[in-house]
């Protein structure tokens, strides 16, 4: 690595408290106390930062392909394993896209690009956890208001 890659920096801030800084300068709170609980934990965040690669994609490509999605969400849920270190070992991504006429076809094509070709945390969790996709297309009438 060279000082001109990309760096975190997490400091202690309190008892089992961090604080993270992104390269690009954003602040994030990280709490290990699950008892106190007063931010997500770093596992958490890894569930996150896989919905929201994945569904960057799929609405990008959803986008690109003109269907007319009106709403969209990803949910994420992680089965870890049960001895140290408790890594995910399964991952299981399910996307909900909304919208008018929306291609069954175009929705399983845009997931399969993302998982294979373009988000990089699921390809970074790939080698350890099996990561399952599933989605669901919601329908809604040409009346309905347009959610930008």
């Amino acid at each position: 690595m060279s000082a001109e890659d990309p760096k975190a920096v997490v400091e202690l801030v309190g008892d089992d408290l961090f604080s993270g800084r992104t390269p690009s300068g954003h602040v994030v709170v990280i709490d290990t106390d699950r008892e106190r609980n007063s931010a997500s934990s770093p596992m958490e965040l890894l569930l996150v930062a896989l919905g929201s690669c994945t569904g960057v994609d799929v609405v990008s490509i959803l986008k690109k392909k003109r269907e007319d999605v009106t709403a969209y969400s990803v949910e994420v849920r992680g089965e870890r394993r049960a001895e140290h270190p408790r890594s995910y070992q399964r991952m299981e991504v399910h996307h909900k896209v909304t919208g008018r006429n929306i291609s069954e076809r175009s929705v399983a094509q845009a997931i399969e690009l993302s998982e294979q070709k373009y988000c990089s945390v699921a390809a970074t969790l790939k080698p350890t956890a099996e990561i399952v996709s599933s989605f669901e297309i919601i329908e809604v009438s040409s009346e309905s208001p347009i959610k930008e």
